[in-house]
């Protein structure tokens, strides 16, 4: 099974080279067939003259340039309309996720799963420096969307989560532009009943840059794409109730 790993990359200039040379090195060490597709998000530092040597450099790196303007969730798009693999896992540029987890996710979906998802907060976990403020709201949001959907889940809006193809293209079309894509995807494919499972990951504050995440701005986002995938939710269940009469 073939993985595409999509990054998406602003200002990363500091991080992103050895975020994907480390990447690289698990992938490699493990033997799996894959592809990393680099999708700049409209940098204005080096960055992009560093992913264009990146991908001189090793043959199964893909560098794109967004078609948009600048936007998070704008750049997963684009990156995931490039993928070819039969599975695709979405990883951050800062280094804040562990290339480790990228490989127990690929195992978890050859044993079958559609989806497989991480969580920061459960049993095994390892979260370090993670801002206080950010760790409230994240909380909160995430109860929240526990109760909305009654689901489990406890770290819906971490957008480091791995899926087979089928789902992305399930889900689609996909309206999030912002951070908001990380509840989005996930919150659509398990209402559509794509199985998945949850295990433990390891998350680890920037040690460069700038964090682009701005909970003020980002708030009524979130509980956009949140009430969004709701209204789905109730009108799937509403055709599926009128096809078993």
């Amino acid at each position: 099974m073939k993985l595409s790993v999509v990054i998406p990359i602003h200002n990363e200039e500091k991080l992103i080279r050895k975020t994907t040379q480390d990447l690289i090195q698990e992938l490699e060490a493990n033997h799996i067939d894959y592809e990393i597709i680099l999708v700049n998000d409209n940098s204005t530092d080096n960055s992009p003259k560093i992913l264009e040597a990146l991908s001189k450099e090793y043959k199964n790196i893909k560098v794109v340039f967004s078609k948009f303007s600048k936007g998070f969730g704008k750049a997963i798009r684009q990156g995931l309309e490039c993928i070819s693999g039969e599975a695709v896992v979405i990883f951050m540029g800062d280094g804040s996720d562990d290339p480790k987890d990228v490989i127990r996710y690929y195992e978890k979906l050859k044993n079958g799963y559609d989806c497989v998802f991480g969580s920061r907060f459960i049993k095994g976990a390892k979260t370090k420096d993670y801002p206080l403020i950010k760790l409230i709201f994240n909380r909160l949001g995430n109860k929240l969307i526990q109760l909305l959907f009654f689901i489990p889940y406890n770290d819906v809006s971490n957008a480091f989560k791995a899926y087979r193809r089928e789902v992305i293209e399930a889900v689609q079309p996909l309206i999030s532009q912002y951070f908001n894509i990380t509840v989005e995807l996930p919150l659509k494919a398990i209402i559509r009943r794509f199985s998945y499972t949850v295990i433990p990951i390891s998350w680890y504050g920037r040690q460069s840059g700038v964090s682009k995440y701005k909970i003020r701005k980002l708030i009524r986002k979130y509980f956009f794409s949140i009430l969004y995938v709701l209204l789905e939710k109730i009108l799937l269940k509403e055709e599926v109730c009128k096809n078993d009469r």
